[in-house]
């Protein structure tokens, strides 16, 4: 993705995650031959970035609010088929470390926009 000066650090990190995750599924499936767990990472880890662009064009804060929640959801869900692929052998522990640390910086980082985005929701 050829980032735009008006691309939000969140939109490019999420997108950028979707990469690796694809990349990944594709090492997982080429080469360990492992179709179910890679498969549920494929679809948790890509949604986060979908939920993300979603988000950027909610109908109102509450609506941008409840998408960015769910973009949470789904990127603790995918450090959680990370640490099961982790444990049972499917990826090896460099590879599991850098792209769980990316997993958890974009997870603090939709946190923090939900969180900021509640502080200025008018009630």
């Amino acid at each position: 993705m050829s980032e735009k000066k008006t691309d939000s650090p969140l939109k490019v990190k999420s997108f950028n995650f979707a990469v690796r995750i694809t990349r990944l599924y594709k090492y997982i499936l080429e080469n360990k031959k492992e179709y179910v767990l890679s498969k549920q990472l494929l679809r948790s880890g890509t949604a986060v970035g979908a939920l993300v662009r979603e988000a950027q064009n909610a109908e109102s804060k509450l609506d941008f609010i409840h998408k960015m929640g769910i973009a949470q959801k789904e990127c603790d869900e995918s450090i959680y088929w990370l640490e099961l692929l982790r444990e049972t052998d499917f990826i090896n522990k460099k590879e599991f470390t850098s792209i769980t640390n990316d997993a958890i910086e974009l997870l603090k980082m939709i946190r923090s926009s939900i969180m900021t985005a509640r502080k200025n929701v008018r009630l």
